[in-house]
């Protein structure tokens, strides 16, 4: 238990002595945002969500997958 709070003040003193530090996670944060949600929306639609209800989804991939012959 005492190594995990050695860890934790060692990641957190890290995090408060940080300059650019703080500007990059920053950068990061928001660049991981546009690339999982906003694009996401954009160019990879679920065209699952349209199809039959009491159709099972797998079924319905297979089908297409041997459809375009994949």
């Amino acid at each position: 238990m005492q190594t995990l709070i050695r860890i934790g003040r060692f990641y957190r003193d890290g995090f408060r002595n940080m300059t650019w530090g703080r500007v990059l996670w920053v950068i990061i944060l928001v660049k991981r945002f546009i690339m999982f949600f906003v694009l996401r929306l954009f160019f990879f639609p679920n065209f699952l969500d349209g199809k039959q209800v009491g159709e099972d989804k797998g079924a319905y991939v297979g089908r297409e997958l041997i459809r375009q012959g994949m």
